[in-house]
């Protein structure tokens, strides 16, 4: 059956009620991608009063191009599945603040209270932070305008739509050398591009050189982008004489890192060396009624599927954490 993908992600929220500033929350969700829309709706199936302040709706969901590993949902683009996840929440009358960026974060007592860059506040006895992260980008020309049409950075997620493709692995740390094997599983070829020395662990990098279809690029630098209406290649540069000439190809995948987007909680949620948010089992923080899920957690997988269930997670461990604290004394 066909999926219609023609749509606005408004449409869910367009008649949701207004979080309320004068309201104590039971639980306020910060995103509004898998993680924290399955947090919301599961708090919502709880009983309990939950809203979310999204600062982009759908989250990294709007960067996938297309999804074949979410169970149960074939042939749908990162848009279409969002959609799916918003219309799924709308149902439980949740409130929204949509394009809400928090910029600060404080404890009031066993209180949580969140202040918008627009100036207003909110209040809750729980939170869950699902803000997930930000793809490092390459920042040369034509990166961005080919986006989903050719450039992606998730070759998990991505990586089907290329079979039997010439395509491109920017980078050359761990992530960048198990995309490039992962993709030569499918692809024609998979040239690896990385700027200065491969950074690979040495049983990884064995693997890169024995694959026949994998060849690694060493000390040269992605110039541009290049393509139509779609990408068609990439203009490369020689570190080392600077000559550039032209890689034909069909895809292009930048896996060079991604930055959590902790924001105002990484001043008080104990976060790893990287920046990620540390939770346990039960995606607590180290403060109390102070939950992380999805991309933003040291979790090592990021994965549409994987942020969803620890959203859910989330939301059910602050419903225990909400019933045994006592909040009168606050």
């Amino acid at each position: 059956m066909a999926i219609d993908l023609s749509f606005s992600l408004d449409a869910g929220f367009a008649k949701k009620p207004a979080l309320d500033p004068d309201r104590v929350y039971d639980l306020l969700v910060v995103g509004s991608g898998p993680a924290g829309a399955n947090a919301a709706l599961y708090a919502a199936r709880k009983g309990l009063s939950a809203g979310i302040l999204g600062k982009r709706k759908g989250g990294q969901l709007l960067d996938t191009s297309g999804v074949e590993n979410y169970l149960g949902v074939v042939d749908v683009d990162g848009e279409g599945l969002a959609k799916r996840f918003l219309d799924h929440v709308a149902r439980y009358d949740v409130p929204v603040a949509d394009e809400a960026e928090v910029v600060a974060y404080a404890t009031e007592g066993r209180l949580h209270r969140l202040t918008l860059a627009t100036g207003e506040s909110y209040r809750a006895k729980a939170v869950v932070v699902a803000t997930g992260s930000t793809p490092r980008r390459l920042g040369v020309p034509g990166e961005e305008r080919f986006a989903g049409k050719g450039v992606g950075y998730c070759a998990i997620c991505d990586g089907p739509l290329f079979i039997g493709k010439d395509v491109f692995v920017a980078g050359g740390g761990n992530s960048a050398a198990q995309a490039a094997l992962d993709l030569a599983a499918q692809s024609r070829s998979v040239t690896v591009v990385q700027r200065s020395v491969l950074r690979a662990d040495a049983v990884l990098a064995e693997r890169l050189a024995a694959h026949p279809r994998i060849r690694v690029l060493l000390g040269t630098r992605i110039v541009e982008v290049l393509g139509d209406a779609r990408m068609t290649g990439i203009l490369v540069e020689d570190a080392a004489t600077g000559e550039r000439r032209t890689l034909a190809g069909d895809g292009l995948f930048v896996e060079i890192g991604h930055l959590p987007n902790a924001g105002a909680f990484a001043s008080s949620a104990e976060l790893t060396e990287s920046g990620e948010i540390r939770t346990d089992e039960r995606m607590r923080t180290n403060v109390p009624g102070l939950f992380a899920a999805g991309d933003v957690t040291a979790f090592p997988y990021k994965q549409i599927v994987i942020a969803a269930g620890q959203g859910a997670t989330a939301a059910l461990a602050a419903s225990e954490y909400i019933q045994r604290t006592d909040f009168e004394r606050n």
